[in-house]
């Protein structure tokens, strides 16, 4: 396939390895932002081919393995209440304080697995007795298709559909690491899928303040190689600037019809993260217009608190102070099969990653 088979090509590959060995000179820290990246690198076996001075750090982007307990227990609090519950796949089995919604379905709740939040607004329309809710996760890439549920449900005059929103945006959670006193991060390899639909143009006074380069990469094998190499070599000659490795996909200006999509239905406000807490601006909240919509509101469910797991440090891995390997709990009472935290279930977190790919980084790593 054009623009995918040629990015797994090892003969490129290799080339770009030797090309970051050619050139580094000091130990640098890079932290990939995506937690499709993370599994591009673990899964290839690119970090065990990378050089030594090359120590690449997993940073929180995993939308699954960010939305909090309480998010959870929210969407639970639904399910055991007659209503009708529809998510993406990867948000089932995330633990919440007592359960996931798995076990809740378990036990009798009407949980629907979809591809398409617009699935959900059909389930709506077909079952007006029965109030049905989308629990909207994501960072931005999945906003636009949540916000068009909203408006496709405004527009039908679906009044039983409501969704509960756990939108998380990525430049602020950099900043936020970037500022936490424990951070030693040099340099970023920025979300390819996300800058798809939002560009890049907000990441330059990111580079600016904190004086870092951010390169922009895909997911396969030879962008994140590529990716590294360009950040390396702006360390190496000690400038920062922002990067598009993912230039197939990415324009600056991003998807300016999904952009409009999002503006239209949600406004930014603060947002709670798994095992980091409060980012201030880093969320998506539908606006007073489509506060119709809004389940927290709907069902008087904003007031359910839970403290995380003591026993899960997601928090310290989602901010790259740890590797998955050094928990405590990681493949004994953590497994996928008995998830403590949202990084080792989700298809896209971390400690998934190193459990089911890395029989060797946790010697090497």
């Amino acid at each position: 396939m054009k623009y995918l088979s040629e990015y797994r090509n090892l003969e490129a590959t290799k080339s770009y390895l030797k090309l970051i060995e050619n050139t580094i000179t000091e130990p640098w820290k890079i932290m990939e932002v995506c937690g499709g990246q993370t599994h591009g690198l673990v899964k290839n076996g690119i970090l065990d081919l990378l050089p030594n001075k090359v120590q690449m750090i997993h940073g929180p982007g995993c939308p699954v393995c960010v939305t909090p307990l309480n998010l959870i227990d929210k969407a639970i609090e639904l399910l055991e209440n007659d209503v009708i519950v529809c998510s993406f796949g990867d948000m089932i089995r995330v633990p919440g304080s007592k359960k996931s919604l798995l076990e809740t379905k378990a036990n009798g709740g009407d949980l629907r697995i979809l591809y398409s939040p617009l699935e959900a607004v059909k389930i709506a329309k077909e079952n007006p007795d029965k109030e049905v809710v989308f629990f909207a996760v994501g960072f931005e890439t999945t906003a636009p298709a949540n916000a068009l549920s909203v408006l496709h449900a405004q527009k039908e005059g679906v009044k039983n559909y409501s969704i509960l929103v756990s939108h998380v945006l990525v430049p602020p959670a950099m900043e936020a690491i970037l500022d936490d006193k424990f951070s030693n991060i040099d340099a970023f390899l920025g979300a390819g899928h996300v800058c798809a639909i939002m560009g890049y143009k907000e990441y330059h006074p990111l580079s600016e303040k904190y004086k870092i380069p951010i390169v922009i990469t895909g997911f396969e094998p030879l962008d994140l190689v590529q990716g590294i190499y360009m950040a390396v070599n702006q360390l190496e000659k000690g400038i920062y600037r922002v990067e598009n490795q993912y230039a197939r996909v990415v324009k600056e200006e991003g998807n300016k019809a999904a952009i409009d999509v999002i503006q239209k239905v949600f406004e930014i406000g603060n947002r709670e993260w798994r095992g980091i807490g409060e980012i201030p601006n880093s969320g998506y909240k539908l606006t007073k217009e489509f506060k119709d919509f809004d389940a927290e509101i709907k069902f008087g469910i904003s007031n359910i608190r839970v403290p995380e797991n003591s026993d899960c440090i997601a928090g310290e891995i989602l901010k790259g102070i740890k590797k998955p390997h050094q928990c405590s709990q990681f493949g004994k009472t953590c497994t996928p099969s008995n998830p403590l935290g949202a990084p080792m279930v989700s298809s896209e977190g971390a400690c998934a990653a190193y459990y089911h790919f890395s029989d060797n980084l946790i010697t090497t790593s």
